[in-house]
């Protein structure tokens, strides 16, 4: 049974493997989280939207939840992958290649790292732009068999997907959330995104 499934499906009380593993020995070496869960809590610790579906017709629905909750109906929504432009033709918004005037930014992604939590994109998401060049809010469609541990295994899977030309402008997005003044040197040079995660299960 997939680990989301698990997580979104049951709301009974810890269940006895985690009770002991909550017993363990401080000496104990630390058991290590399989990479779907190691990512959903990264990814939120780092202020990211997750929203886990089953098929394509929750994808639509969590979608259309979104664009109502920030009252976007009828406004332009950035959108340069052709294939997404097509998978959600019917919505309420105008597509555009223009970041400007847009509020949103539809995209895919090359992987989810769980190692950090973060979003690995590149050229075949955003062409040749910088991320501050992009409207302020995200919203990502991914699927569960893009979750990798590490960027180095993400990186790896890029070249070995592309192997005729490997996509330029690599790059992650980590932040999704303001940052506060004592974070700021550590995330100079970084743009922080109000990021939603569509998240389809296909394993």
């Amino acid at each position: 049974m997939s680990l989301f499934r698990k997580l979104f499906g049951s709301k009974t009380d810890h269940s006895e493997e985690e009770i002991k593993s909550n017993e363990r020995s401080k000496y104990m070496p630390e058991v290590k989280l399989p990479v779907d869960e190691r990512f959903t809590i990264n990814f939120k610790r780092n202020g990211g939207k997750f929203l886990y579906c089953e098929d394509l017709n929750e994808i639509f629905d969590a979608l259309e939840n979104i664009i109502h909750e920030n009252q976007w109906m009828n406004k332009q929504v950035m959108v340069i992958d052709n294939n997404l432009k097509d998978t959600f033709k019917n919505f309420e918004v105008k597509m555009t290649t223009s970041a400007q005037d847009s509020e949103f930014f539809l995209t895919t992604c090359e992987n989810l790292i769980a190692d950090d939590g973060s979003l690995l994109i590149s050229s075949n998401q955003i062409a040749e732009k910088k991320l501050g060049e992009f409207p302020d809010h995200f919203v990502v469609f991914a699927t569960t068999s893009q979750i990798v541990e590490s960027i180095s295994e993400g990186l790896r899977g890029i070249k070995s997907k592309n192997k005729r030309q490997i996509p330029t402008n690599i790059t992650t997005i980590k932040h999704f959330k303001a940052t506060s003044s004592e974070e700021d040197f550590m995330t100079y040079g970084s743009h922080s995104k109000d990021l939603y995660l569509l998240l389809l299960e296909d394993l």
